[in-house]
């Protein structure tokens, strides 16, 4: 399946500028973290080398 030359030409401008990327991971991780918290499920996070179960109300956005 070919990919169309707009279409490749906005990915290779992403991926040309890190920022971007960096921004749209932050805005994702933030609302993968909101709908958690809203819905009361735990997440784990990476602490002090090890994995932590963070509580619904431990969720800091």
């Amino acid at each position: 399946m070919k990919i169309k030359k707009k279409r490749k030409n906005r990915i290779e401008e992403a991926f040309a500028n890190p920022e971007k990327i960096t921004q749209a991971l932050t805005r994702g991780v933030r609302e993968a973290l909101l709908k958690h918290k809203q819905a009361g499920n735990p997440v784990v996070v990476w602490r002090d080398g090890k994995m932590v179960w963070l509580k619904p109300e431990e969720i800091i956005l």
